[in-house]
């Protein structure tokens, strides 16, 4: 008797428990916070990719997540606003007293966006609307757009006050077909008088037009100094040099630099390839062969340095086909 007595007990006792658990949690175990949902780098930015467009404005969605436990439980009005502060305070910390490796802030020119974003009740996730308008802008600086999540006692919501989640410092970078990140190990930069080529394991390259990129000659790369005096430029054809082959014009627009055509024809290949295990996936590949010639006169001062270059890039770019919109397939 008392053994079932016992029993009786713990069984009661177990399914208050699991009501009471059940319970808790039809009420919010956390502060409901309005924050960005963004990803930054190593460097403390967020890569924001926009479609390069000469002509019209391009649309950014930025979400902002109402975060906790439950739903949102009522009509909020998020308020948004710049930050050069935390710009400036990230500069220092990237780059000292560099201030010409600074990334820079986007000027309101080439941007418009509302300054409040409303949240309705049942809803966690929004997106703030940014206008891009990049036609004529250098991508040979660094462009980052700073924004927080504005807090006052008088809003109807609290912000995050984790840095990366009240604010995103958005590093701009329009594109195209071609730009990006290219593989470079078989890209290969002589010196006059040496064999062993000197290489890099990635290039980057960056937007002119829709059909032109631009990379830095050698190795040089996006924190050089004296980057803007070795653009390469590349202009993609349909002029067929074979079946799979087409023509690249390559040239500089520093005639310092003693840019020449190397022996070689310069050219591109695309491929399409669907992936193995997901249907849905296609890969994009490019591969582009550069022949080149320049001299280095900044390095060293009152010396020139003598470079052939010759060898090709490869980028894989993979979409979603899964996601109607094009320009959002991209996996970045």
């Amino acid at each position: 008797m008392k053994k079932s007595i016992y029993i009786l007990f713990l069984v009661i006792t177990t399914a208050v428990c699991f009501v009471s658990c059940n319970d808790e949690w039809k009420e919010e175990q956390f502060v409901q916070m309005a924050s960005f949902k963004s990803n930054p780098t190593a460097q403390g930015v967020t890569w924001c990719y926009v479609r390069y467009n000469a002509e019209g404005k391009v649309r950014f969605n930025l979400p902002i997540i109402m975060s906790g436990s439950t739903p949102n439980a009522k009509n909020r009005t998020i308020h948004i606003g710049l930050d050069p502060d935390t710009l400036a305070r990230l500069n220092q910390e990237q780059y000292g007293h560099r201030q010409e490796l600074y990334f820079r802030q986007l000027d309101n020119k080439y941007y418009t966006m509302p300054q409040t974003v409303d949240v309705p009740a049942g809803v966690s996730t929004v997106t703030v609307p940014v206008d891009f308008k990049l036609g004529d802008l250098d991508q040979a600086d660094k462009w980052v757009l700073p924004l927080q999540i504005l807090n006052d006692a008088s809003y109807d919501y609290q912000a995050n006050p984790n840095k990366y989640y009240r604010r995103t410092m958005l590093r701009i970078t329009p594109f195209n077909d071609y730009s990006g990140e290219y593989g470079g190990t078989l890209y290969k930069i002589f010196l006059e008088g040496d064999t062993e080529p000197l290489t890099l394991n990635t290039y980057r390259t960056f937007v002119v037009d829709d059909k032109t990129i631009f990379l830095y000659a050698g190795i040089r790369d996006i924190d050089y100094l004296d980057r803007k005096k070795y653009k390469v430029f590349i202009r993609f054809t349909n002029d067929n040099i074979d079946i799979q082959k087409k023509k690249l014009e390559v040239w500089s627009d520093n005639l310092d630099n003693k840019f020449k055509l190397g022996a070689a024809q310069s050219y591109y290949t695309r491929d399409e390839a669907w992936d193995a295990k997901l249907p849905y996936l296609k890969h994009v590949y490019t591969t582009l062969f550069l022949s080149y010639e320049f001299e280095d006169y900044t390095t060293i001062p009152g010396q020139r340095l003598k470079y052939k270059v010759e060898g090709t890039l490869s980028m894989q770019r993979d979409l979603n086909t899964l996601i109607p919109d094009e320009d959002q397939q991209i996996q970045w």
